[in-house]
């Protein structure tokens, strides 16, 4: 008879959970090749179209889709007035769906690595002041958005204050691409202008970022 005890390690083992994460993000990045967000909404009554949006922006940024590109088609698809909100709450389903399965999948194996002084420090400030470093990481331009719900997910960090600063935070950038989509047809109107430049203002503090981060790890390879 056969020796069942390895199947049986394998599955208690701490890193079937991680796989298991690994191949379902995978999954939902390749199915993006094979669906078209428009279609979909196409096909939905009307009344029904902006629930459905919010339930397709989240799983569209489960699979790493655009963040901006999926604004920006709420606005087209919305308006200015309710494509901000309809982005905004798709954003945070889709911080919430991450969220869940990085805690529920990932974070028994992947806590324990949380040992060096700077993720320490991370972990220590989303665990004592989960609401306001959350925000602070969706405000600041640049950062990833599945590298935040990910992280957040294996630190201690609380749901509730992890959704708030993640609505709050995203609202800048969310609403700015919503209405540059809604204004696109009038590109000389002052909603389409405001939108634009707020956006050029974010690509240039991401820019900025971007080169800080570089020059500190040049200094900290010289040092």
């Amino acid at each position: 008879m056969p020796d069942s005890a390895p199947p049986s390690r394998l599955l208690r083992s701490r890193w079937t959970r991680p796989v298991l994460l690994v191949l379902i993000l995978a999954a939902a990045a390749g199915s993006a090749a094979f669906w078209d967000p428009r279609t979909v909404i196409g096909a939905v009554p009307t009344l029904w179209r902006a629930p459905a949006f919010v339930l397709l922006f989240a799983l569209g940024t489960l699979a790493f889709l655009p963040k901006p590109a999926l604004s920006v088609a709420a606005g087209v698809l919305f308006g200015a007035r309710w494509g901000a909100p309809v982005a905004v709450l798709g954003t945070t389903l889709g911080a919430a769906i991450a969220f869940g399965l990085g805690r529920g999948l990932g974070q028994r194996a992947l806590r324990p690595l949380l040992r060096g002084r700077a993720l320490g420090a991370l972990d220590r400030q989303l665990t004592e002041q989960g609401f306001r470093t959350v925000l602070v990481l969706r405000l600041v331009p640049g950062v990833p958005f599945q590298a935040v719900n990910l992280g957040a997910a294996v630190c201690g960090v609380r749901l509730g204050p992890y959704l708030a600063g993640t609505a709050l935070g995203v609202l800048p950038a969310t609403a700015a691409y919503a209405v540059a989509g809604a204004s696109a047809g009038t590109p000389g109107s002052p909603a389409f202008l405001l939108s634009t430049a707020v956006i050029l203002v974010l690509g240039a503090l991401s820019l900025a970022v971007l080169w800080r981060d570089r020059r500190s790890r040049r200094r900290a390879a010289a040092a």
